[in-house]
């Protein structure tokens, strides 16, 4: 298998650690859920997972045929997307402050101890 080459102090030795680290994945911590291209299609996914707002989007579509409407179409959708828009700005919000934490805690500077 492949040996893991250790360099504690870089001074001199930075160009052969930038050759070798490339070789291993980074140990930084991610927690977030999202990312800003993966956010509105991933968290919509996650809410029609829950059966209140697949009950909500059904009424909507149900309202959109000619014979069954019972509102306008506009008044079905308000609760659908003011429930969808507090639960995505929840979600984002909890997921920005898992950001910074995560870019506090692999900014620490930590200390290396050796024999």
């Amino acid at each position: 298998g492949k040996h893991r080459i250790v360099i504690p102090c870089l001074g001199h030795f930075k160009e052969e650690y930038e050759k070798v680290s490339k070789l291993y994945m980074n140990n930084k911590i991610r927690t977030t859920r999202y990312t800003l291209l993966n956010f509105l299609p991933r968290n919509l996914y996650e809410q029609f997972h829950r059966v209140a707002n697949l009950y909500f989007l059904f009424l909507v579509v149900l309202n959109w045929v000619p014979v069954v409407e019972a509102f306008q179409k506009e008044i079905t959708m308000l609760p659908l997307i003011g429930v969808l828009t507090i639960i995505a700005v929840k979600d984002g919000l909890e997921d920005y402050s898992r950001y910074r934490m995560d870019k506090q805690i692999n900014n620490l500077v930590t200390k290396v101890y050796s024999r």
